[in-house]
């Protein structure tokens, strides 16, 4: 369990570092924000909701008409009911573009485990009550995750059950069969196959798969990690990122430092297999902490010496080693890097806040590589003129992306993998995006096979010759020239 933090922090972007990589940069947005940070999700239309800790109140951050967060704008959005106002939380878009949340460890500072939920819609600007699946008295920090057809389960953290969410009716159905421990610590991890993973906490070395409705709509094994990923004494673990190379790069909470890399089976009802991967240098862990894709398919992870030790660490995972890069240059001595929080943008960046309860702060990092062209959507479908207010269908390929994005565990859920649309006036060189929903699937990595997202051209673009994106976790698509009317 982490405890509340007080403790003043200020800090300062480091916005160029000399060494082995120097065109790794942190810059600090334009316009910090006004209010304490805590998780952000990626909105269907690009822009950004950042919920504010400990309270019912979400902000929205908007890119400025080039397309840059860095310089982006800051607004309130409409809060959650007045009796709520968690932290540590489950929170998971959905495929029409409504983001959901459930749960808390803490409800306005008290740790109660809290069952409360709610979910959001953009378009109206307003939240509804959602009442917590029968029986569950209460939820905290349970892991959420939506599966590959648009479904989100969601486990919880004191028992082996599981809840999936009825979208349309706002009710939930319990569900599921086979977990071999509970959910407490545990994260979900959407898989190509559209099975979910997870490593077990309360149960050594042990991992488990998901298999949905279709196959089984029960957990089975996952094979035996050659590590314990989670600490002995307090259970936590750290996060878990698909890479674009189809294996899971899973991140342990131990002491030890350890990690490992799960390739998936080859048949649905296969186990899969783990190697070690490397130990996090200087005895760090990352026992509740964040880490992010990065477009050429790195792993940006922030760590600490010791559970919940001081102070932070930041590496990039490049598939063999983990490589130091900066960090915001006054991240305070005694930060945490449960504190921390990541989300990958549009632009390839990743969004990087402070949940501590005293910082308001945000950052941007940018990587130095760059993606292979291979992971990029590509566009099969589209047409060739799009009118302003009116809703549009495109088609290709890849349009989830190749990961989950960024991942935290069971506290704090940012995953992105679906389509965000982009477009370009290529006279003013000005960028709009435009909402998107229905998508075909909510899979990642799905190869050729053909998919498909609608998105509503925004009332207020400019019109003319243009060029449009689709965007996955960061990786554009190569463009493609409409005319706006």
């Amino acid at each position: 369990m982490k405890m509340l933090r007080a403790l003043g922090l200020g800090l300062v972007v480091m916005l160029a570092w000399a060494g082995i990589a120097q065109a790794q940069t942190w810059t600090n947005l334009t316009n910090q924000p006004t209010f304490l940070t805590d998780t952000s999700v990626l909105l269907t239309d690009g822009t950004v909701m950042t919920h504010q800790y400990s309270t019912p109140n979400w902000w929205r951050l908007t890119p400025d008409n080039t397309g840059s967060y860095v310089n982006g704008t800051w607004s309130q959005l409409a809060s959650m009911q007045s009796s709520y106002g968690p932290l540590y939380f489950a929170s998971v878009v959905l495929r029409d573009g409504r983001v959901l949340v459930e749960g808390g460890e803490y409800n306005f500072g008290s740790q109660i485990e809290t069952n409360m939920g709610a979910i959001y819609d953009p378009a109206a600007n307003t939240w509804t009550q959602v009442n917590p699946p029968t029986g569950w008295s209460t939820i905290g920090d349970s892991p959420a995750v939506a599966l590959a057809n648009s479904t989100v389960m969601l486990g919880r953290n004191a028992s082996t059950q599981t809840a999936f969410f009825n979208a349309s009716g706002l009710t939930w159905t319990i569900s599921g069969t086979g977990k071999a421990d509970i959910f407490s610590e545990e994260g979900m991890l959407l898989l190509p196959d559209t099975s979910v993973l997870t490593v077990d906490t309360q149960k050594a070395k042990n991992a488990e798969r998901y298999l949905p409705p279709k196959s089984q709509n029960k957990w089975i094994n996952a094979g035996t990690t050659p590590v314990d990923l989670a600490d002995p004494s307090s259970l936590e673990i750290g996060p878990m990122i698909l890479l674009p190379t189809g294996t899971v790069f899973a991140m342990g909470g131990n002491t030890a430092g350890p990690t490992a890399v799960y390739t998936p089976p080859a048949t649905h009802m296969g186990t899969g297999s783990w190697v070690a991967g490397p130990t996090f240098p200087n005895s760090d862990d990352m026992a509740d902490a964040p880490a992010s894709i990065l477009p050429d398919g790195n792993v940006l992870c922030e760590t600490s010496p010791g559970i919940f030790g001081s102070p932070v660490s930041f590496y990039e995972y490049d598939g063999t080693q983990f490589n130091s890069v900066p960090k915001p240059s006054k991240v305070g001595q005694q930060n945490t890097s449960y504190e921390g929080r990541m989300l990958v943008l549009p632009t390839g960046q990743v969004l990087f806040t402070v949940s501590d309860g005293v910082t308001k702060f945000a950052a941007a990092y940018t990587a130095a590589g760059t993606f292979n062209p291979n992971w990029a959507p590509t566009i099969t479908s589209l047409p060739s003129t799009i009118t302003h207010g009116t809703t549009v269908t495109a088609s290709g390929t890849q349009f989830n992306g190749l990961s989950n994005g960024a991942a935290y565990g069971d506290d704090a859920g940012m995953n992105s993998n679906y389509p965000i649309v982009r477009i370009t006036n290529t006279a003013t060189g000005h960028v709009f995006y435009a909402k998107t929903h229905n998508f075909s699937t909510m899979g990642v990595a799905t190869g050729t096979k053909i998919v498909s997202t609608q998105f509503d051209v925004p009332a207020t673009i400019e019109t003319g010759a243009s060029t449009l994106e689709v965007v996955a976790n960061g990786i554009p698509s190569q463009p493609s020239n409409v005319t706006v009317n």
